[in-house]
């Protein structure tokens, strides 16, 4: 397989966060009514997706240009926090002043490449993230964010909604009750990468942006139809597959559905995803999709299989999914980044606030 980065400039808020399952679920609509985007056509690769998936896309990570450097902001590993700092505290209000300032940095910073170090990595808190991205924006957009009262990397907005009940003219309880939608919206200029595992025997990079332009046109996720999630695309570049060499545990970038028997040890967050039906099949007596439980973006695993790790992805395709459409499949597998874990460290991680 091929690895592609998609960089996307967010135009709009989001209603739906930008998730690798949903992403996927967004490109084959697409491909089923274009079957150019897929050699063979979408339904022969479905047929195939449980042993040979076309395409596997990860969750959009945040991504920041500095001169020569290149910064990509993902999830802190959902590992114990003894694995950030082994050496034992002695000293009780240490030990829990660490694991405080450990909450708060939940950025796993990398450079230029999808390689990690667990020894070497450093950890971004939301305010440090927050404050590298407002150093590096232009003139014109940090004088719109003068007039703006909460400045953040991500700000969650709360919009009012309600039906009118035609008959009182006025809204009421039940279905006519006024209610809360939360969207999120990125500062100016931020830009997020995409990272896309393709069987190059499927699709190619130039097919693949083609989707996803589409879908930035269209609207991504939640209350596209008003608005929400818009994007434009940038440059969208082939790079090379992460080293797996002395690997022996993997991280993940995106949610996952790991096979049965496939790991001997895990550390992630359960993710509940609650899924329902797009285009013509969201208006269907039956929209919405069966939960599917999932490890959630930055899970570590360490294979079971005594090769090490043989893939650029974990998982497997989900099955079973709909009531009103037998076939459809759900995207269960996610791109790792393997790396070297190990019992010590030789040292602490720094933080950064």
């Amino acid at each position: 397989m091929k690895l592609y980065e998609i960089i996307i400039k967010p135009v709009t808020g989001f209603g739906t966060p930008m998730k690798g399952d949903t992403l996927f679920g967004h490109f084959c609509w697409q491909a089923a009514y274009d079957d150019t985007l897929l050699n063979g056509g979408f339904a022969h690769w479905l047929e195939l997706y449980a042993s040979r998936p076309f395409a596997v896309f990860s969750s959009a990570i945040p991504r920041i240009v500095d001169g020569q450097t290149t910064l990509y902001a993902l999830k802190r590993p959902e590992l114990p926090f003894n694995w950030f700092f082994p050496k034992p505290c002695q000293d009780k209000a240490e030990k829990i002043d660490k694991h405080k300032n450990l909450k708060k940095a939940k950025w796993l910073v990398l450079q230029n490449r999808l390689d990690l170090d667990i020894n070497t990595v450093q950890l971004w808190t939301d305010k440090h993230l927050k404050a590298k991205c407002l150093e590096l924006l232009t003139e014109e957009s940090r004088r719109q964010l003068l007039r703006q009262e909460n400045v953040d990397f991500e700000v969650k907005f709360s919009q009012p909604h309600n039906s009118i009940n035609r008959l009182t003219q006025t809204t009421g309880t039940g279905m006519f009750a006024p209610y809360m939608k939360t969207s999120s919206h990125y500062l100016p200029e931020t830009k997020l990468a995409v990272f896309v595992l393709a069987d190059e025997e499927a699709t190619d990079l130039d097919r693949i942006s083609l989707a996803m332009k589409r879908i930035g046109a269209w609207g991504f996720g939640r209350d596209a139809s008003t608005g929400l999630g818009r994007f434009e695309l940038a440059e969208c570049d082939e790079i090379s597959l992460p080293e797996v060499s002395g690997a022996n545990a993997c991280y993940l970038l995106g949610p996952c559905v790991p096979d049965v028997g496939s790991f001997h040890k895990a550390w992630f967050n359960p993710f509940v995803r609650f899924g329902r039906h797009g285009d013509y099949l969201a208006a269907s007596r039956n929209p919405f999709k069966n939960p599917v439980i999932m490890a959630d973006d930055g899970a570590v695993f360490q294979p079971s299989d005594p090769k090490g790790i043989t893939l650029p992805y974990m998982g497997r395709a989900v099955t079973g999914t709909s009531k009103v459409q037998p076939g459809a499949v759900c995207q269960g597998y996610a791109p790792l980044i393997p790396f070297r874990l190990e019992a010590t460290h030789e040292r602490d991680i720094p933080l950064f606030d």
